[in-house]
């Protein structure tokens, strides 16, 4: 999968270095903007989802244009196999990064479900601390300071999604395989499937959320269980969308022609990603909605 020519057969030289470059500035006072507008969202301040909306904005436009001078020099045959390496590794401690992400949501789930909530319910802090709390999970906090909710079961939207994904995951290593042998048409109409059901799935899980917050009750302020149910759903919907983005920015990059049976790391990387998420998912089926 050598990257050292580009799917126009140009000779790469040996490392290229990149000019200097505004993207990595614009990008993170965007995700500042972003952060400060979702701490005001969450505090009920009027101008935050405003401000976590240009946010938002801003850094889909600069990733734009990031991305495209990235794929402007992978076209002009400027990476070659020591390039090629280092977007393997990078992509690789990245995923390995976003692994350790959700590690501590899972960890958080796993603390306050095991350790917390039965330490908070012994003798000692039911007399001292925490009069009248119910030890069971999920709980409505010391003597139901939580309002009242319902949690949501596996059946029927999350088992849907599950199979949304898991059949994403196999229609992409089906294109994987027909971009390898230079089948272009099978890998568009694969690569196109996976992008329907990756954005079938945010659509889905749009749905729950607003069946958990109008007919369960279940908000971000249903204590524990509630902030912990949105956090691990929401982090990981936000990461389907960046994956389905990935995956819709290389099916045009596949019908322009940009990649072949010997050259196709965008793909690969994209892929990786891809199944990641999907691997996270199963996570989040067990240990939220089943257990």
């Amino acid at each position: 999968m050598s990257a050292s020519h580009s799917a126009h057969g140009s000779e790469a030289p040996y490392y290229y270095v990149p000019s200097h470059s505004v993207h990595p500035v614009r990008a993170s006072v965007s995700l500042l903007i972003t952060l400060l507008g979702a701490a005001l969202w969450i505090n009920s301040i009027y101008i935050g989802h405003w401000m976590f909306l240009v946010g938002i904005l801003s850094l889909f436009v600069t990733l734009y244009f990031w991305f495209g001078d990235a794929i402007r020099e992978s076209e002009d045959g400027m990476n070659s196999l020591r390039v090629d390496h280092s977007y393997r590794w990078s992509m690789a401690w990245f995923i390995f990064s976003e692994v350790m992400f959700f590690a501590a949501f899972f960890g958080s789930l796993w603390y306050t479900r095991e350790v917390t909530t039965p330490w908070l319910s012994n003798l000692d802090h039911q007399t001292l601390l925490w009069p009248n709390f119910s030890g069971t999970w999920p709980n409505l906090g010391p003597a139901g300071v939580v309002n009242a909710f319902q949690t949501v079961g596996p059946f029927w939207l999350p088992t849907i999604n599950t199979a949304l994904l898991l059949t994403s995951g196999l229609t992409l290593t089906v294109a994987h395989h027909a971009i390898r042998v230079n089948n272009r048409g099978k890998t568009i109409f694969w690569l196109a499937l996976t992008v329907l059901l990756g954005f079938a799935f945010v659509a889905c899980q749009a749905y729950e959320y607003h069946h958990a917050y109008t007919e369960l009750n279940l908000r971000f302020d249903s204590g524990a269980f509630g902030s912990l149910f949105y956090m691990l759903t929401g982090f990981h919907g936000f990461h389907v969308i960046l994956g389905a983005t990935f995956l819709t920015v290389i099916l045009l990059r596949v019908i322009k022609g940009h990649f072949t049976a010997d050259s196709h790391f965008g793909f690969e990387g994209a892929a990786w990603y891809w199944h990641f998420v999907d691997v996270v998912w199963l996570g989040l089926y067990l240990f939220v909605y089943w257990f």
